[in-house]
């Protein structure tokens, strides 16, 4: 990786792409600290900490640190990530946007325009949602219209003018741009979590004590990371023969290729609906100030609450975490069941002359995709299960509590392979360029000098 970086800070292209990518880090980070006018960041942080479940948290490692700040970035881009979720599933239920992903790039420029407008809308209902309920928490300035108004143009512009650098960011940066403004925000909370940590299991140790337990970290830690990257990058690869066509004088096919099935397939959006399908409750009743007593509401609350899994002292809340891992599961098939269709696939393959050796084609070759994929989402679901239910195990037990798990450390991995690879390739497509310039340059010479 480090050879890559260092090969790509030679060629000129590449390295104005990512310093262009810091200069937009830069000031997404630089955004991040804008307190947004008419709110006192210590009334915020006073709320924040008298709060004793993690949902904050949830949003903390996201934002990074933008929303418990409440910078003019509080909400980040989750509103941007929730629209692409919610236009992924509306492009299977509506068959005219069905048509639109297939037209090719006007289509997806389409879809991409309808993504824009529906994250302008999440942001200002939020927003407005946001406002409220911390004016009715007496946690704003002055709670009226006008300084309702201002937070909400400020924080909805806030979360568009972030879409915006990141659109830039693919456009003229390394590539993946929302997904490295995520990544910058979560690896911002990673110094605050180290130091957490540092204070709670090593400061007033003694020397050994103090070595084990940078090892231990360090070790499970390190155990995760290598896990994640086996997970993201693990594929089960498909055989697919094509038959020989023979037209005129030329024969076409013949090649033997695969179709490449990660086992992550769904990637971390399982994780990312179970976890804010288990922590949207839990936001809204400490907005309103419920969920602090004795009733069994508060116990419900306190058992969708991830601080109180895998905790000795009260066992029955870890129900929360298996309801999770049900959740995880489910997703896991549901999502992948909408982005990959084995009929189609099927279909294609037959339209091409292909087959998988040994399976015909048609239905058998439909069944025999939806065994295998049924068996990869398993394995990929038990996979993010592991990564998730690690932290989980360490803070109930232990009490580490840090923002960032095992979503985050997904989320960084898997974003940094996927950057990794783009500079790559836009390395051996320059390369390309430059062979075939030299190439044309050198006959060009010779044809003159003949």
């Amino acid at each position: 990786m480090l050879k890559t970086v260092r090969r790509a800070f030679q060629i000129e292209d590449i390295r104005k792409r990512i310093l262009y990518t810091f200069a937009m880090l830069i000031v997404v980070r630089l955004g991040s600290q804008l307190p947004a006018p008419g709110v006192d960041p210590t009334f915020i942080q006073e709320f924040f900490k008298n709060q004793t479940g993690d949902a904050f948290n949830f949003f903390e490692a996201f934002t990074g640190g933008s929303f418990t700040n409440m910078s003019i970035f509080a909400l980040s881009i989750t509103p941007y990530i929730t629209s692409s979720i919610i236009m992924q599933l509306l492009t299977i239920a509506i068959p005219k946007l069905e048509e639109m992903q297939k037209e090719g790039e006007d289509g997806r420029k389409k879809i991409a325009a309808i993504t824009r407008y529906v994250t302008v809308g999440l942001a200002l209902i939020e927003s407005t949602a946001m406002a409220v309920g911390f004016g009715r928490q007496n946690l704003l300035e002055e709670y009226n219209f006008v300084n309702c108004a201002i937070l909400v143009c400020t924080w909805t512009a806030g979360s568009a003018f972030l879409m915006w650098i990141g659109e830039r960011i693919t456009e003229k940066g390394v590539g993946n741009g929302i997904s490295i403004v995520l990544l910058i925000n979560i690896l911002s909370r990673v110094p605050d979590d180290f130091v957490t940590l540092y204070a709670q299991f090593i400061s007033g140790k003694s020397l050994a004590q103090k070595g084990l337990a940078a090892a231990v970290i360090l070790l499970v830690l390190l155990v995760v990371i290598v896990f994640v990257v086996i997970l993201q990058s693990g594929e089960r690869k498909i055989a697919v023969q094509y038959s020989k066509k023979v037209q005129g004088r030329k024969t076409y096919g013949g090649q033997s290729t695969h179709i490449p099935l990660r086992v992550n397939t769904a990637g971390v959006i399982p994780v990312i609906f179970a976890s804010s399908l288990m922590q949207t409750p839990i936001v809204i009743a400490q907005f309103l100030g419920k969920g602090n007593g004795t009733g069994i509401g508060s116990q419900i609350l306190a058992g969708m609450n991830s601080n109180n899994w895998c905790d000795p002292e009260h066992p029955v809340y870890s129900v929360g975490l298996l309801v999770y891992i049900v959740l995880t599961v489910f997703f896991a098939y549901f999502y992948t069941s909408i982005t990959f269709n084995p009929l189609e696939i099927a279909n294609n393959m037959k339209k091409n002359g292909g087959f998988i050796p040994g399976i015909r084609p048609g239905k058998p070759t439909v069944e025999y995709l939806q065994k295998i994929l049924n068996y990869i989402i398993f394995v990929g679901a038990c996979g993010l299960i592991i990564v998730q239910v690690i932290p989980y195990f360490f803070n109930g037990v232990f009490g580490a509590n840090v923002s960032f798990g095992g979503t985050s450390l997904i989320i960084i991995v898997g974003v940094v392979l996927d950057t990794i690879k783009k500079i790559e390739s836009q390395m051996l497509v320059r390369n390309y360029t430059g062979f075939l310039n030299n190439k044309g340059s050198g006959m060009k010479n010779s044809f003159l000098g003949y």
